[in-house]
């Protein structure tokens, strides 16, 4: 399936917090329905690697079927970028795994640019970030480091992020259609941070 054709439709949302302590802008877009609305969990296997915290990556086991997708060299640098930037805001390999199931869900994790007639709004990059909505520009937005510390930032200001489900993390940032669909992406996110957290 082409880049054109996984381009789900966008909508405006908006992420406030009371008390002013976050107002900032979120993506917000009607992601693929995950296969079983409801989730449920099951058995996770972690891959140990020497230096990774696995009990870390995922902590409250995935939720619902699991899907995955083989990667090439662009999305597997594009997750290596996604982990540097999570080094660089001083975040622990849980924000990894959250921030590139986010992106595996909004992009198949590839930097994508505007999708001319088949975007009706201003998406761009890994996270499908508006810059209409306030997450930068468009060249920033495409950058991939520029753009999870943007992500991470609104993940920052999520009360108890750390202790959510990854979907419900995910989805306070993003505010999706379809707030179930991050969760698809665990395992194979956790599988990536625990290959690349120390290449």
């Amino acid at each position: 399936m082409n880049t054109i054709m996984r381009k789900s439709v966008l909508s405006v949302a908006g992420l406030a917090f009371a008390g002013g302590i976050f107002a900032g802008p979120v993506a917000a877009h009607a992601a693929a329905p995950v296969v079983d609305a409801k989730p449920t969990a099951v058995a996770v296997v972690q891959v140990d690697k020497p230096g990774v915290d696995t009990a870390k990556l995922i902590p409250h086991g995935t939720q619902g079927t699991q899907s995955r997708i083989d990667l090439n060299d662009e999305q597997t640098t594009n997750v290596k970028a996604i982990i540097a930037a999570t080094k660089k805001s001083g975040l622990d390999e849980r924000a990894a795994v959250i921030s590139i199931a986010t992106s595996l869900q909004e992009s198949k994790l590839e930097n994508l640019g505007h999708l001319g007639d088949a975007n009706d709004h201003d998406s761009l990059g890994l996270f499908q970030q508006r810059p209409s909505s306030g997450w930068g520009t468009p060249e920033q937005i495409t950058d991939p480091v520029y753009s999870t510390m943007a992500f991470q930032k609104g993940l920052k200001q999520v009360d108890g992020w750390q202790d959510m489900p990854l979907t419900d993390a995910a989805q306070t940032v993003q505010v999706s259609a379809y707030p179930d669909a991050y969760a698809q992406w665990e395992q194979q996110a956790a599988d990536l941070v625990a290959q690349h957290w120390n290449s």
